[in-house]
């Protein structure tokens, strides 16, 4: 599912129109995303938790040549399943 076709489904399933459903969705990225940003984490129960982890720097290989190059450390977002989510699937 991309993104037009979820907001398709949020617009049916709550009676409002696409572009409602545009203006909903980006704000709750925009508000998982200012979250994150600052440190926090975002918890939906029953439906799972948005945070922030470090990923510690690390060696890798490029493919092509085989040669050993260095990766940065960086943080990355993660999604935890809550416990109802993953009990639907």
């Amino acid at each position: 599912m991309n993104k037009a076709e979820l907001i398709a489904k949020i617009a049916d399933g709550s009676g409002v129109t696409k572009t409602q459903a545009n203006a909903a969705l980006d704000s709750f990225i925009g508000a998982v995303t200012k979250t994150l940003k600052g440190g926090g984490k975002v918890t939906l129960v029953g439906f799972g938790t948005f945070s922030v982890t470090k990923r510690a720097a690390r060696n890798g290989r490029n493919p092509q040549t085989g040669a050993v190059i260095k990766i940065k450390a960086k943080k990355v977002a993660k999604f935890k399943a809550g416990k109802e989510l993953s009990g639907k699937l």
